[in-house]
């Protein structure tokens, strides 16, 4: 009989026919024609999408990056009737403390791939080793290597899954961590194991305004929400198009692989809007990884559960606050974003001055790691 508690280690092996089709599906596109307009104004420019695409196709080295992912130890374990791939790299420091990352949309545990070492072995990496961390790194139900939800998801489960597999690990005690989808889910962990989760890391997220919020508002905290508005209201609303049909998206993403590129360029561009030019915050290989593990794993369509029905079953909501353990972000904010944050939220670190754009894990893994260090330092 198949102990389904069982973990089982996994290596990442692209079949070469899949590299090979890949490929060929690059070099037969049939390209959009160009659009009236400068620049971004009305999507991914054709010049630069058909760039990315070569250098996707003939420069990129899918085996490389490969062969860097798994230098990381990889498991597949089931859990709630899932198979769940995760990184699992236990530091060498005896005193480590456990932490889980958790990834964002559309992003993949390829996010952490900077910084998985230097929180699990900071001595290797100039560091102070006083501070290390058991790493872990699921994949979220749907996305890369786990299985796909047969039927509705939502962030509670997939906290309620992550402490399941925090226990199967032997952690009792440990941190969270997560921005984007990330973001949702630490806080859900503390809110189903306050009694294991020593605090929650987050990337931000955290006291953003509603519209229910602006009548407590004074002049310039209006005046700042008005500017948020324009921010928000700005780009392609992937949770309202995911919302609407993501199945008749996904057959398109899965089937061109310069339809899939397309849309990650758009959203990442979206999410760099401090840099002058995406490839200025995030490196091009690094994205491209991203991109096609989306690719070889055909999860375009089945990691559109976030925004169908797990962020709020009226549309997009925020995350949810909790005070059962200290919360530490790494962006900080404006004094009127802390004041809604600690509505709902036990504040222990809140920062001024880190940078970097949505996904700092991957545009600026130093100063990430830096505050990870710090928060669970002032905890523990």
């Amino acid at each position: 009989m198949t102990n389904r508690n069982a973990i089982r280690p996994f290596r990442i092996d692209i079949p070469q026919a899949d590299l090979d089709d890949l490929n060929d599906r690059l070099a037969r596109t049939r390209w959009a024609a160009r659009l009236p307009g400068a620049g971004w104004e009305r999507g991914v420019p054709v010049d630069y999408l058909r760039e990315l695409a070569e250098h996707w196709r003939t420069r990129f080295d899918w085996r490389a990056q490969e062969a860097a992912l798994n230098e990381f130890p990889q498991f597949l374990t089931e859990i709630d009737g899932l198979d769940v791939h995760f990184v699992h790299v236990r530091s060498p420091e005896p005193d480590a403390l456990p932490l889980l990352l958790t990834h964002g949309w559309p992003n993949s545990f390829v996010e952490f791939g900077k910084t998985i070492g230097p929180l699990a072995d900071p001595r290797a990496h100039g560091l102070d080793p006083a501070q290390a961390f058991h790493v872990v790194v699921p994949s979220v139900p749907g996305f890369a290597f786990s299985s796909a939800p047969a039927e509705d998801m939502t962030t509670g489960r997939v906290a309620r899954m992550w402490v399941e597999l925090m226990d199967r690990l032997g952690y009792r005690r440990y941190g969270v961590q997560g921005g984007d989808l990330g973001a949702y889910v630490a806080p859900e962990m503390a809110m189903a194991a306050p009694d294991r989760v020593v605090g929650v890391h987050l990337d931000g997220g955290i006291g953003m305004p509603t519209a229910a919020d602006v009548p407590t508002m004074n002049a310039e905290e209006r005046a700042e929400w008005d500017l948020m508005q324009q921010w928000m209201t700005g780009g392609v609303d992937h949770h309202a198009l995911l919302r609407a049909a993501p199945q008749t998206f996904a057959h398109a993403w899965t089937d061109s692989p310069v339809g899939l590129l397309a849309w990650q360029t758009q959203k990442f561009h979206e999410f760099t809007p401090l840099a002058d030019h995406l490839e200025d915050a995030i490196d091009r290989d690094h994205l491209l990884t991203n991109v096609s593990l989306y690719w070889f794993t055909a999860t375009a369509g089945t990691s559109s559960w976030p925004m169908y029905n797990g962020l709020g079953k009226d549309g997009f909501a925020w995350p949810t606050g909790q005070k059962l353990v200290p919360t530490g972000v790494y962006g900080g904010g404006s004094a009127l974003i802390r004041r809604l944050a600690e509505q709902d939220n036990d504040i222990a670190h809140w920062p001024q001055g880190n940078t970097g754009n949505h996904f700092v894990a991957m545009e600026v893994p130093d100063m990430h790691v830096a505050d990870i260090r710090t928060f669970f330092a002032e905890l523990t």
